[in-house]
């Protein structure tokens, strides 16, 4: 029998975290999203990577 499912990456994802925003925040990262055309997740792993490769 073949596995089925999602292919496995060699990078995959495997860890989340939640992270609670006040309104205002949400407000913002959702607009921002929608205008750059990327999800809300995308702009927090990006954020995040840009914040901790300076912190080098």
């Amino acid at each position: 029998m073949t596995k089925m499912g999602r292919p496995k990456e060699d990078n995959a994802k495997r860890k989340s975290i939640t992270v609670r925003l006040s309104e205002k925040t949400h407000a913002e990262l959702t607009r921002y999203a929608a205008e750059h055309k990327i999800t809300m997740t995308e702009v927090a792993l990006r954020s995040l990577e840009e914040y901790l490769s300076k912190r080098k």
